[in-house]
């Protein structure tokens, strides 16, 4: 695997790939098998797969959230190299962010609804920073994980918008034993909290209403910050011990 740091490099690598058919998926680093299905889908169906492994400070909307990610690079170049990924693109700020983000991508209806209520300019951030790595890596294939599928609608709606030539997959939330989805924030959970987590999706994908479900979320220790029904899907945002865990059914 080639690790490539720079926007020169990357240009320079993607010219020598002309014609062949890349897949790519774009991570915030802190990697575990949620990630890597999406790798392997990305191998078994391209010839190239390309991974982003970046912490991308502009859709966070909480300071303390950004500081306390759980991300390790050493981990995650290891688990990659493992998956057999062709090549990881790792940028700092200043590469990503030339202009200082002062031009973004935004949208004006769907991103201010969800999470997008709770975390403002959240969406600006993760639109911004993915049409930016669209633009370098042009990937045939782009594989998102249905566990963000609010992110998964405005990308999708993004690429349609702007006429990108980028077919976007999603691909089903992986789940633990225990029915939890997968999160590389369920780190910062405590043993106790690991043990309480999973009752969120039973909760959610249970019988009754989202404010009868919100009760029981509620009444079985979680801070509920929204729970929602858009068009036949049911999305849920609650705190644990102050981490934020999303899920949707």
């Amino acid at each position: 695997m080639k690790i490539i740091k720079t926007v020169e490099e990357l240009k320079e690598i993607r010219r020598s790939l002309e014609g062949k058919k890349i897949g790519f998926v774009p991570t915030m680093g802190g990697l575990h098998a949620g990630h890597l299905s999406l790798v392997k889908r990305a191998k078994a169906e391209n010839e190239v797969t390309f991974v982003s492994v970046y912490l991308n400070p502009t859709q966070f909307n909480d300071k303390k959230d950004l500081e306390t990610y759980p991300a390790n690079f050493e981990d995650d170049v290891k688990l990659l190299e493992g998956a057999g990924v062709d090549y990881m693109f790792t940028p700092t700020y200043p590469v990503m962010y030339p202009d200082d983000y002062k031009y973004k991508v935004i949208e004006t209806d769907f991103s201010k609804t969800l999470c997008g209520a709770k975390r403002p300019g959240h969406f600006d951030g993760v639109l911004t920073v993915v049409m930016k790595l669209f633009n370098l890596v042009r990937p045939t294939n782009a594989y998102f994980g249905e566990k963000d599928y609010q992110q998964y609608q405005l990308l999708k709606g993004m690429i349609e918008a702007f006429f990108l030539d980028i077919n976007i997959v999603p691909c089903p939330i992986v789940r633990e034993e225990s029915g939890l989805a997968m999160s590389s924030r369920n780190r910062k959970l405590s043993a106790e909290g690991l043990k309480l987590a999973p009752k969120f999706h039973e909760i959610l994908a249970s019988r009754g209403s989202p404010k009868e479900k919100g009760k029981k979320l509620e009444e079985a220790g979680f801070k509920v910050d929204y729970i929602t029904e858009v068009k036949g899907r049911l999305y849920a945002a609650v705190f644990l011990e102050d981490v934020r865990l999303i899920d949707n059914v």
